[in-house]
């Protein structure tokens, strides 16, 4: 498993995305919508309406990345306000990779 914690500061962008964009319109959205900049140490990560599968958008110094996670059970618990932008922590990233609600203090999985 890729430990997305690892790679940087990971944000997770609020809201349903669609899971068609590529690298470009991913950072066109962080960009002109929170004003982050894409090319710091930073992942950023997004999900559709469908709730099962998410993309990282991320730089790693020469070029950009995408990834891109499906879950084969269950659905993400994932923020719904669109116009947020969130900062995880690192506990947070491993229970979100892992298929875990990130808000809550024990961990339940999702379904």
């Amino acid at each position: 498993m890729i430990n997305l914690a690892e790679l940087g500061r990971v944000f997770i962008v609020c809201g349903k995305t669609d899971m068609r964009r590529g690298i470009d319109l991913l950072a066109y959205i962080v960009k002109k919508s929170f004003n982050l900049d894409l090319f710091s140490v930073c992942v950023f990560l997004f999900c559709g309406s469908r709730r099962d599968r998410f993309k990282a958008h991320y730089w790693d110094g020469q070029g950009f990345w995408l990834l891109y996670k499906r879950f084969e059970n269950g659905k993400l618990a994932w923020p719904n306000n669109e116009a947020e932008v969130r900062e995880l922590s690192d506990e947070q990233v491993m229970r979100l990779m892992q298929g875990f609600t990130i808000d809550q203090l024990h961990c339940s999985k999702v379904s």
